[in-house]
């Protein structure tokens, strides 16, 4: 599928890996709404890049149906769906102060994975009856972001791993039932990327990581996450899967 003169809406696009999507779908020629619940981050990048800023709280559904529509009058029914929204926050099932918070692996679990499915579920509506792009029958692309924590998450990553881990177990489901419609669905699980999250952290800690890795022996960039959708995009018998971008790296307890 061509990008060129599509609509596209990014979420977690004011930064990292949806940031650096948002750009290279825009060098592409997509028209790009830019989401993310950080209104300003959002505002720079679509300056950027000459789309749209919208405001969004991927969890809520209210937010999320105000964004689709916002994005919608600005470049058009969307055609392909980047959900990049997400966060990663850790902690221990029993520390310190006693259990898990209850509330926050709720909240880890509202964004990530009920986050993703309730963009994908709008998305998906509004795909399905458009006109195909072409002879295939295809209206739209969705792709969605894991992590290899959904394979192997680290001590601390109770809900992550376990938000994470429902959404590569409805990328092929969804896919199966969107297939009538032509719209594929497919996840990126990143490993170890450099975004400002990842960098925030002590040097020693990146190295610690960095060298789990089997190679290249460095961080991924934004970019590679940001070829690979486009190249999933582009190449239409990429459907039902998750695809691990990680340099073979396999994540150790702690």
């Amino acid at each position: 599928m061509d990008v060129k003169g599509l609509a596209a809406v990014v979420t977690g696009g004011g930064s990292g890996m949806g940031a650096e999507t948002a750009r290279h779908l825009a060098q592409a020629g997509a028209k790009v709404a830019v989401l993310d619940i950080n209104k300003a981050n959002a505002e720079a990048v679509a300056a950027e890049i000459g789309g749209v800023a919208i405001e969004c709280d991927v969890s809520s559904d209210a937010s999320a149906t105000a964004a689709f529509a916002a994005a919608k009058d600005a470049h058009g029914p969307v055609r392909i769906l980047m959900n990049c929204a997400g966060i990663a926050p850790a902690a221990r099932v029993v520390g310190r102060e006693g259990p898990h918070d209850l509330a926050f692996f709720s909240k880890v679990l509202n964004v990530n994975l009920v986050g993703t499915f309730n963009m994908l579920r709008l998305a998906a509506a509004e795909m399905s009856v458009l006109e195909p792009l072409n002879e295939t029958g295809e209206r739209g692309v969705i792709i969605n972001t894991a992590s290899v924590a959904a394979y192997e998450g680290q001590i601390g990553q109770a809900a992550y791993s376990a938000s994470k881990g429902g959404v590569v177990g409805m990328t092929l489901p969804a896919a199966r039932e969107l297939a009538r419609f032509g719209v594929r669905v497919v996840t990126i699980a990143p490993g170890l990327i450099g975004t400002p999250m990842l960098l925030s952290m002590p040097q020693e800690v990146q190295d610690s990581l960095i060298a789990t890795t089997l190679f290249p022996k460095r961080l991924g960039l934004p970019a590679e996450y940001a070829k690979l959708a486009l190249h999933i995009i582009d190449n239409a018998m990429i459907n039902g899967e998750t695809i691990r971008l990680d340099g073979a790296v396999r994540l150790a307890p702690k």
